[in-house]
């Protein structure tokens, strides 16, 4: 396992991390209204008056927001909890209408689970869930447009959010930035959320503390609504070492919540840290506990997609990747899709490695050339599977074909149509190649003395002059293999 521990000139310090992710649920309405949940629309235009707490409006459960959290329990290996309850948060905030959340607190929809997850050395680490539930989101205060007055937006209240809890059990930012990543690629995969951090419908709230080896857990300060994986780990290495200077300095840690700033990569303290008690939960009165069957569940569970892992399992097994080249390939939702299409059109089913390393090196070269993603790419998948089948005959070699690929780009042709039209088809005859190889060593007896004497990288000097007589046509194997024995 990875060494975490930070040492400093007083001696080692261990970091503690958990984790607070807030998802925007996938679905067309809110949590407890019919208002549509609709990104980027024109302030206060996807408002119902259960949104904006008119007096009178009573909430109703958003089934798919409900169908949509079991799902995300199962695939992190969590209890489901058939009995659960929504709460009243009691807070305020001018972009809360209601002077109170509607969330889950004393028996959430999902209890506890895990997810694995891989590290540098390619081993795996556990990192326990305590919980998810399901709650409401805030709208959204605006102080930037008025010089001197601050606007509301109730577009995203009431908007459906789970919050997965995390136990605290990641100890470095790398860890805590390879959860997010793969909670966020599982959200995806799942169809539960759109899990886009630039659109705020994935954010983390980070605990962070330090302490000596062997010692209690210190005094934890939470980083609120951090929106990208690259600000969670600078937030983290901040926090670690403004916690650390602290400490040695003979200071003490406050048990707060700040905010990162993104421009000067620092965090600056915000408010003291709530309490449970402080929020005065208590059930909603408006709402019934909800009850849900083992046959509910199990159908759900029954209708979840191939997950990440298992995706990255199965092409292991079946295609005989290599860890890394399996994990490359389900990184997103899109590729392995690709990935496959161009598979099933291969003529040799042993191809599947080739067709690996093209897809994510020389195709993902291409696409990040243009800023495409691959379902834009202009060569199809089996527009692909075609370059790689001539290269399979041996009609052109890899070389060439890295050429005819940057054609297929700007022309739209198929690979044989290029090849044909350019002339590309490599030389394969046997006899023919032997008497072109015969002709360049009779030509150069000197080097093949040198060679034969013990010079043996003189053998590039061979390949070289064949391929000049051959304009580059020549196939690679079958000159090396007749250069051997006639050397």
């Amino acid at each position: 396992m990875i060494n975490t521990l930070i040492t400093t000139a007083t001696g080692d310090w261990e970091v503690i991390i958990g984790l607070e992710v807030h998802t925007q649920v996938k679905s067309k309405t809110k949590l407890f209204s019919g208002a549509a949940t609709s990104f980027a629309a024109e302030p206060n235009t996807k408002v119902s008056l259960v949104d904006a707490a008119m007096p009178g409006m009573l909430p109703v459960l958003n089934e798919v927001c409900l169908e949509q959290a079991v799902k995300t329990g199962l695939a992190l290996n969590a209890q489901i909890n058939l009995y659960s309850v929504f709460d009243r948060k009691n807070y305020f905030y001018a972009d809360l209408p209601q002077g109170y959340q509607i969330s889950q607190f004393y028996h959430p929809i999902v209890g506890e689970g895990y997810l694995d997850i891989d590290l540098a050395d390619e081993t795996t680490k556990r990192v326990r869930i305590e919980r998810i539930h399901l709650e409401q989101d805030a709208g959204k205060s605006i102080h930037d447009v008025h010089p001197d007055k601050s606007l509301i937006d109730l577009n995203r209240c009431g908007t459906a959010l789970m919050e997965i809890v995390t136990k605290p059990d990641m100890r470095s930012a790398d860890e805590a930035m390879d959860f997010v990543k793969k909670l966020r690629l599982i959200l995806r995969y799942l169809g539960s959320s759109d899990a886009n951090m630039d659109e705020g419908s994935l954010r983390a709230d980070v605990n962070v503390s330090v302490h000596r080896p062997g010692t209690p857990f210190g005094t934890r300060a939470e980083i609120k609504n951090v929106n990208s994986i690259r600000f969670i780990g600078q937030a983290i290495d901040y926090e670690v070492n403004r916690q650390i200077t602290l400490l040695e300095s003979g200071g003490a840690i406050d048990q707060e919540t700040r905010l990162f700033d993104a421009s000067t990569v620092t965090t600056r303290s915000m408010r003291s840290k709530e309490d449970a008690p402080d929020y005065r939960y208590f059930p909603d009165p408006d709402l019934l506990p909800v009850m849900l069957t083992q046959d509910y569940v199990n159908e759900i569970k029954g209708g979840l997609p191939e997950l990440p892992g298992q995706k990255r399992a199965r092409f292991m097994k079946d295609y005989g990747l290599s860890l890394y080249d399996a994990t490359v390939l389900v990184s997103d939702m899109e590729t392995p899709l690709y990935y496959e299409a161009v598979v099933t059109h291969l003529a040799k089913k042993d191809g599947a490695k080739m067709a690996s390393n093209w897809v994510s090196g020389e195709l993902f070269a291409l696409l990040k050339e243009h800023n495409l993603s691959i379902v834009d790419s202009p060569i199809g998948p089996q527009q692909l599977a075609g370059l790689l089948n001539l290269i399979g005959e041996g009609q052109i070699s890899g070389r060439t074909a890295k050429d005819v690929l940057e054609d297929m780009w700007q022309s739209g042709k198929e690979a044989s149509v290029i090849v044909s039209e350019k002339g590309l088809v490599q030389m394969s005859d046997a006899g023919e190649l032997e008497g072109i190889i015969d002709k360049v060593l009779g030509d150069n007896p000197q080097m093949v003395e040198q060679y034969r004497s013990g010079k043996d990288k003189l053998f590039g000097f061979f390949v070289g002059q064949v391929m000049k007589v051959t304009g580059g046509k020549a196939n690679p194997q079958m000159t090396n293999d007749i250069l051997k024995k006639k050397l």
